[in-house]
């Protein structure tokens, strides 16, 4: 064995020892994730091809695909998905319109920018527990913010309750929910801001290029990659929303607001189906994996052109 020989294959255990260092380091990161995640999944699969039922006691039975046909013939969970897409492609696109205009704001020479950018990022340090509560007071029909200053205003002429109305419930909700997910979409489209290169404005602001002009032709083709990971990080996070509405409305009005995830969860913990209400979660996964599919290899498919 030559020399050089001899100091690769040193080299090459080195590197597989450090490789089993950096490992045995990540076990304690990785352990949680095994027993709180990936645990759970695996549990919620088997469970959606059985009849588990709440009760103490309860014999649970191997029932194969009945669950997943009760699925598709089930009228209340497909309206609730048809709410759910709703609700998160409304949501998606207006928190993306908000955001963009932020970051595009905290990104000028603004006077006290620090402070601007703290501020902006408050709901994002807010439990959704306490976002629902909150919003519940601002909504509130009497001693609501929102009413009064409609009133003050002369916008309105009496009180809206607007949580028990089934024309303003969803599009209410729909505001909370662009005011909470709004922080982290700006903090992702700044960041991307900051990464385009002031050398193209400069050159196209030469050209004679306008503000307009500049971000259409600049910004928005530069921010095309973090807007696609973005929105559809924020979609799936939409469409599996629960606490910030179940503490708004608890799926009220008549159901008006029933998300997918509240739906399984009343088949769950108020009725006591869990196999249903995992093959329910099951097939709401397929689902949005199958939509964000769809979107995203027209996405590749119109860069790739």
């Amino acid at each position: 064995m030559t020399a050089v020989e001899a100091t690769v294959r040193g080299r090459v255990g080195k590197g597989r020892r450090a490789d089993r260092g950096v490992s045995f380091l990540l076990l304690p990161a990785l352990i949680p994730v095994l027993i709180f995640s990936v645990g759970p999944l695996l549990y919620g699969i088997y469970l959606s091809f059985t009849d588990a039922r709440g009760g103490r006691n309860a014999v649970i039975s191997f029932v194969g695909l009945k669950n997943f046909g009760e699925v598709l013939t089930d009228g209340d969970f497909w309206s609730s998905f048809k709410i759910g897409l709703i609700w998160a492609v409304g949501v998606t696109v207006l928190q993306f319109a908000a955001a963009l205009g932020l970051a595009l704001l905290l990104n000028s020479d603004l006077r006290f920018r620090g402070l601007a950018r703290a501020l902006a990022m408050a709901p994002w340090a807010m439990p959704p527990i306490v976002i629902g509560l909150m919003w519940r007071l601002v909504y509130h029909p009497t001693a609501g913010v929102l009413n009064e200053t409609l009133r003050d205003a002369h916008v309105i002429g009496h009180n809206i309750d607007w949580l028990n109305n089934f024309g303003t419930v969803l599009p209410a909700i729909i505001v909370v929910g662009v005011w909470t997910g709004m922080p982290q979409t700006t903090v992702v489209l700044l960041a991307g801001l900051q990464g385009v290169a002031s050398e193209l404005h400069e050159a196209a602001s030469v050209d004679g290029a306008g503000v307009w002009r500049r971000f259409w032709s600049i910004t928005l083709p530069q921010l095309r990659p973090v807007i696609i990971a973005i929105t559809s990080l924020d979609f799936v996070w939409n469409i599996n929303q629960f606490a910030m509405v179940y503490a708004l409305t608890q799926g009220g009005p008549g159901g008006r607001t029933r998300l997918p995830m509240l739906f399984a969860y009343e088949e769950a913990f108020r009725y006591g189906f869990f196999g249903y209400a995992a093959a329910l979660g099951v097939a709401i996964t397929i689902v949005v994996l199958a939509v964000l599919g769809l979107y995203l290899w027209r996405q590749m498919r119109e860069n790739a052109s």
